[in-house]
């Protein structure tokens, strides 16, 4: 499981857009929102690096967490 920050995501409308681009990323990801802390954690095979860079080209200011 990957974990990240983002810092962009403030309501359930950035959730959906955040869950949408790492789905785009890797179909086969689950992926879990916590607005109140802006964490996503994904479960996923993809590599974390490629889930950072597709959530920063998709606008939001995102940063892993380390495990």
């Amino acid at each position: 499981m990957h974990r990240f920050r983002i810092a962009n995501m403030h309501c359930g409308g950035c959730a959906k857009g955040v869950t949408a681009v790492l789905r785009q990323a890797d179909p086969a990801a689950q992926v879990d929102i916590a607005l109140e802390t802006r964490e996503a954690a994904v479960t996923s095979d993809a590599d974390p690096a490629r889930l950072v860079q597709a959530l920063r080209d998709g606008g939001w200011q995102a940063e892993r967490i380390p495990a």
